[in-house]
């Protein structure tokens, strides 16, 4: 599978890659041995980007991956985690951490800190966790309520340890584009990680964010390219943006499919191929909970799309005309 490398940092990154969210037992429990065969099925169709975080399944998500990913030549994969929550142990367990959407005891609670000494802690604990002596690109994750403390605590302490050579990459990781755009204008980050806002459904990352990343010769990794699931099968209780979609989504949603089908493309491989349109774009991020999860969107990202689709979804009315659409095969 093709990498490309994240802005100027010498990062690189595969077109497809892993989010381990859903090993973190996102909405409902996953298995040890699931959560394995899950990162080796990864392995083995050609990704090697693998993205996590504390705040999946409180420190599950990392442990996870960093025994699957055990063993394999250091060299050969990238690792990116987050900071801003840092884990907190509970005096006595009660509960579980569905409120924050994951299926795991309530052994830690969450407190935000985005200074660069909770840099300095996130980090630490997730080496631990991940059983690593380094990763290679840390975002700052979802500082949507604390911007300031973000711009003035934790990038500095990011961009002390990028020119250090502690860490490859820096950048920032959030489901909304506004104020990712507004670090990118106010840092030197080498990515932005986009959720949600690059989609066949929701453009919005076009407006500004996008360009101002190509201008600045940074780097895009694209998730929720199905929208928390619509756009990987739209039909009656789907979910767009982590709730039931509306009537009017998900009725766009099937039109969309409809035209994939005249033309004989699945309504997933068009919305993985999508986001390549943009020249921004290194990576698809995907968040898969089993081996056949992983297996599937790699064949879908491999799929011939024709270019007659995106001019199909351009005449109906689904697709701006001055959305960039893609050419040839990403991998």
């Amino acid at each position: 599978m093709r990498s490309v490398g994240l802005g100027g940092s010498g990062v690189e990154v595969t077109v497809l890659s892993l989010g381990t969210a859903p090993i973190g037992n996102l909405y409902s429990p996953v298995s040890d041995d699931d959560a394995r065969a899950t990162v080796d099925a990864a392995w083995d169709v050609g990704v090697r980007y693998f993205d996590t975080a504390p705040h999946y399944g409180l420190g599950l998500a990392e442990r996870r991956l960093g025994l699957a990913l055990r063993g394999r030549p250091r060299e050969e994969f990238t690792v990116s985690t987050k900071v801003g929550r840092l884990l907190e142990p509970v005096d006595r367990v009660e509960g579980d951490d569905l409120a924050q959407g994951f299926a795991v005891p309530a052994t830690h609670h969450r407190r935000w800190d985005f200074t660069a000494d909770g840099v300095m802690r996130s980090i630490e604990a997730s080496l631990k966790r991940l059983d690593l002596s380094r990763v290679d690109i840390v975002y700052l994750h979802d500082p949507d309520d604390h911007p300031e403390q973000a711009l003035s605590g934790a990038y500095p302490a990011l961009e002390r340890l990028r020119s250090e050579g502690v860490v490859g990459a820096i950048g920032a990781g959030m489901n909304q584009a506004a104020l990712l755009t507004r670090f990118l204008r106010e840092t030197d980050m080498d990515v932005v990680l986009l959720a949600g806002r690059y989609s066949l459904l929701d453009q919005s990352g076009l407006d500004e964010l996008l360009p101002l990343a190509r201008e600045r010769g940074a780097s895009v990794v694209v998730g929720g390219v199905f929208n928390s699931g619509l756009l990987a099968d739209p039909r009656p209780g789907a979910t767009y943006d982590y709730a039931t979609a509306p009537e009017s989504v998900l009725e766009r949603a099937l039109r969309f499919k409809g035209v994939c089908a005249r033309e004989g493309v699945p309504l997933r491989a068009a919305a993985l191929r999508f986001p390549f349109g943009h020249p921004a774009v290194a990576s698809v991020l995907l968040g898969a909970r089993t081996a056949a999860e992983v297996r599937d969107a790699a064949a879908m990202l491999c799929r011939a799309v024709p270019q007659r689709l995106w001019t199909s979804l351009r005449t109906g009315g689904l697709l701006p005309v001055e959305v960039p659409v893609p050419g040839g095969s990403p991998t």
